[in-house]
């Protein structure tokens, strides 16, 4: 009898343990990619449910998203410029039998593909582009990332270029660029100004040399100019029939007596 109840509280306890060990909970951002003898079986999760001990295995899967820093990469841009280029990588898992069983480890997958897409994709391009449109070539960056890991299971939302790392001497090459193209900018400016003054210049003569009367108001506007100006000297402008009318009397010779 006493070892008919010794075996029943250690049944008991057995199965006590069995279930406690057998139970699993699961967070709302987690999942458990489960295996039944060697083979997959289904996807469980989030909350609590139960699992075979010795016949069920299950992995764990975090579908929150990473974000995670590229380390720096030296880039040759297609004018030849080397520069140092980081970035950062915003992925999850949306499918967590893919990342279990396509690839080993999808977390330093992903920071692989993304090191090598980056100096990829960048080497496509010039230093000009490359410092201008930064967002155009992230999202280039991260279609070309999102397109590969999809396999994976893992979706890579979004990819930020964050610093780009140049030598003194491209700094100053840039500096000196810069300063040449403000100097284009403002002669073109400057010759822009002269060309306009210059036609409108021109209409003005073309509109005054249709009207004598207008010329003769021009004359007094510039006299009235100068008499409110403190000076003791008047320049008085004359016409130039005016001017050519005592060249003439001038130079005739006196009637004959």
């Amino acid at each position: 009898m006493f070892f008919g109840m010794g075996f029943g509280a250690f049944l008991l306890v057995f199965i006590v343990v069995l279930i406690a060990v057998s139970l699993k909970v699961l967070r709302e951002y987690e999942r458990a990619v489960v295996f039944q003898l060697g083979r997959f079986w289904k996807v469980k999760g989030p909350g609590l449910f139960l699992l075979i001990p010795a016949v069920q295995q299950m992995v764990r899967v975090d579908l929150r998203t990473v974000v995670m820093v590229v380390p720096p990469q030296d880039v040759i841009t297609r004018d030849n410029v080397s520069v140092k280029v980081n970035a950062v990588l915003y992925f999850r898992v949306v499918d967590p039998a893919k990342s279990v069983i396509q690839v080993a480890k999808y977390l330093e997958a992903t920071s692989q593909l993304a090191q090598t897409t980056l100096r990829a994709v960048l080497g496509k391009h010039e230093l000009d582009e490359l410092l201008a449109e930064r967002e155009k070539l992230s999202l280039d960056i991260q279609r070309v990332l999102d397109e590969q890991t999809d396999a994976w299971g893992v979706k890579v939302s979004n990819v930020e270029i964050k610093d780009v790392d140049l030598n003194e001497s491209m700094v100053r090459a840039i500096a000196r660029q810069a300063e040449a193209e403000r100097e284009r900018r403002a002669k073109i400016i400057h010759a822009e100004g002269e060309q306009q003054a210059a036609e409108k210049l021109l209409e003005a003569a073309q509109m005054l040399s249709r009207q004598p009367q207008a010329m003769q108001l021009r004359y007094l506007q510039t006299l009235a100019l100068i008499a409110g100006d403190k000076s003791s000297t008047i320049v008085f402008p004359l016409p130039l029939e005016f001017l050519s009318a005592l060249g003439v009397a001038k130079a005739s010779p006196p009637p004959a007596a």
